[in-house]
């Protein structure tokens, strides 16, 4: 008889780990792993703000999978449709060819997207920041507008290209300030004649980092305006044009550079499963099977794993939690093929680590706050004992970082076309579920 084939839609880190936990689980020929993703690396994305500042080479975030799962064969190619009564899932790849692919049990781990919001102008006019590509644009391009602004004449257009307006004080928005900050300071030193680059952070809460420790919040706002960045707070866009953002309080800043990094949604797949779902994730019991579909399991931000620490309420969309995740499912779907012992969704939050450059961030390791070089060293550590690959590579990097100034240069290599909202939008609505 035929190896029964287990799909797993998606390889963040969800996807990479319940893969990860599978070819560990069973025996080589107790299944075939299948993959389906449209890149061939697993992206480590809290890194990805380093790779904006120029402290990271792009390559050092992309966790190569056929080495590290080699008994996993991959689908390179993006899967549009998942029948679960057929159990065949749909997989169209980068030159538009289509294949079916069958499955006894299935993971969707497929993850989130930038979440868009219906303010005029935001699509066409920011842009993103969630994948390689729109972190390398980001950089090029703010280097660019450096360029652009020294050499303008008109005063508004000098100022509009000197000033960066990130959206969302969260984890992501405030990294990549203070990574883009240290970036732009580094540009402009030895040329005094150059513009001073103003950032500015916008975000409708109280506080930075407002899903985080309250505890962080002061000791990065600080950090963040001892560097003259403008931090404002309790306001959001209310408009986006090509030379100006328009806040909610009314105020208007001149800018050609605006960054969404409001928040994420889960994969549009979900918004198309005549399945139940809880603020747009898929509803799964605390084993991540899908109820009455005890083939279909889900885990990571697709899926609204209920937190038993938390009263039931689905657990926070981190990664965090999706490494978690994704090893159970796959120990629970080798399980349900006979090998081991299924078992419960149980993990209490570790804390978080923000990492602000230079020699600054904040962490609380066990919900023990700590700022300065202490958090350095443990947001640091931490990231190389999570990543599942390159940790030479980001060490390296990293080492290079304090021995040597960082490298201003730009490329140009991914257009302004594929990283605007609006096409990363159209991109990620593909997907469909029936």
């Amino acid at each position: 008889m035929a190896k029964p084939r287990v799909l797993v839609v998606g390889t963040g880190f969800a996807g990479y780990h319940c893969l990860r936990a599978l070819e560990r689980s069973l025996p080589p020929d107790a299944a075939e792993l299948v993959a389906v993703n449209p890149t061939d690396y697993m992206l480590y994305v809290p890194l990805l703000p380093e790779v904006a500042g120029g402290t990271l080479d792009p390559r050092r975030v992309a966790v190569p999978l056929r080495p590290k799962l080699p008994r996993t064969r991959l689908v390179q190619a993006h899967a549009t449709k998942v029948d679960l009564g057929a159990r065949t899932c749909t997989a169209v790849d980068v030159e538009g060819r289509e294949q079916v692919l069958e499955w006894d049990r299935i993971v969707l781990t497929s993850g989130s997207v930038t979440r868009l919001m219906s303010i005029p102008g935001v699509a066409e006019h920011a842009y993103g920041f969630k994948s390689v590509a729109e972190a390398v644009f980001l950089r090029d391009h703010v280097l660019r507008q450096v360029e652009l602004a020294e050499q303008a004449t008109d005063p508004a257009e000098r100022a509009a290209r000197a000033t960066i307006v990130v959206v969302g004080a969260g984890y992501t928005g405030t990294e990549l300030v203070a990574q883009g900050q240290q970036l732009t300071a580094a540009a402009l030193k030895g040329r005094p004649g150059a513009p001073p680059v103003r950032w500015v952070l916008v975000d409708m809460a109280d506080r930075v980092l407002p899903g985080l420790d309250a505890r962080l919040s002061g000791p990065a706002l600080r950090v963040l305006r001892s560097r003259g960045v403008d931090v404002r707070l309790k306001t959001s866009v209310a408009e986006v044009s090509p030379s100006c953002a328009k806040l909610t309080d009314g105020s208007e800043i001149p800018s050609k550079t605006v960054v969404w990094c409001v928040g994420v949604r889960p994969d549009p797949l979900v918004e198309s499963v005549a399945l139940p779902t809880e603020k747009g994730r898929l509803v799964v019991l605390e084993d991540l099977t899908v109820p009455d579909h005890p083939h279909v399991f889900a885990a990571g931000d697709v899926a609204a794993v209920p937190d038993v620490h938390n009263n039931g309420k689905p657990t926070p969309m981190t990664a965090q939690h999706a490494q978690r995740q994704g090893k159970l499912a796959g120990r629970n779907v080798a399980a349900s093929l006979g090998h081991g012992t299924p078992a419960r969704y149980r993990h209490r939050d570790l804390g978080f680590v923000v990492d602000l450059s230079g020699g600054q961030a904040v962490a609380n390791p066990l919900h023990v706050p700590l700022t300065g070089w202490p958090a350095k060293v443990v947001a640091r550590g931490y990231h190389l004992l999570a990543m599942p690959g390159n940790r030479l590579r980001v060490a390296t990097d990293w080492l290079t970082e304090l021995l040597a100034r960082r490298q201003v240069v730009q490329f140009g290599l991914v257009p302004a076309s594929g990283v605007r909202l609006g096409d990363a939008d159209r991109v990620d609505a593909g997907p469909v579920l029936h």
